[in-house]
């Protein structure tokens, strides 16, 4: 069974590869929790979010922006002595704040699904590379969503981390052309 390249790192790509990447997400509390662990592995392997997850998870009330967007200043100390996070005060503080902003967001468009996929116009973008070194790191849809929500306020947002976050919730396709998810995920 081909896959992309990098699904075949470690047990814990190959796990996220075959099971989420790419398939396309209309969740609200899930498309938070993507678009924030984006900005949490910006800088960072993708391994360490991986070996992270369920700590931010827990730590962070299952991604429950309602109860992030009220967290006092004792509680975003103590998440800063929280090992099971990335502990960068810049970063805790960018949830606590898109939380709030994402809120403002689904009041507005009735959810944050409808406002994020506004970007591919409800579809998801299909690509055709053979090689991951083919794939783009932004483009101009990810520039678009990124000006858009930093217009907002919202921190921890670029381009690229924009992308990478259209890749994770599907709405685009770069799984490489020979992958077998590449197929599932076009239909």
């Amino acid at each position: 069974m081909n896959r992309c390249e990098w699904g075949n790192k470690s047990l814990l790509y190959q796990d996220y590869h075959d099971k989420e990447w790419g398939v396309p997400v209309h969740d609200d509390r899930t498309l938070f929790e993507f678009l924030m662990l984006e900005g949490a592995q910006s800088g960072l392997s993708w391994e360490t979010i991986f070996k992270k997850r369920e700590g931010y998870r827990k730590a962070f009330d299952q991604f429950n922006a309602k109860k992030i967007s009220i967290y006092s200043k004792s509680k975003i100390e103590s998440l800063l002595r929280n090992s099971e996070i990335v502990r960068n005060r810049l970063k805790v503080n960018s949830v606590v704040l898109n939380a709030i902003l994402f809120l403002d967001i689904q009041k507005e468009f009735g959810s944050f699904d409808a406002y994020i996929w506004q970007f591919t116009k409800g579809k998801t973008l299909q690509n055709s590379f053979r090689k991951i070194s083919n794939l783009p790191v932004c483009t101009t849809h990810s520039e678009a969503m990124s000006q858009h929500l930093k217009k907002r306020g919202f921190k921890f947002i670029g381009s690229t981390i924009c992308y990478a976050f259209m890749q994770a919730t599907g709405m685009v396709n770069d799984h490489t052309i020979d992958c077998f998810r590449y197929i599932e995920l076009s239909k």
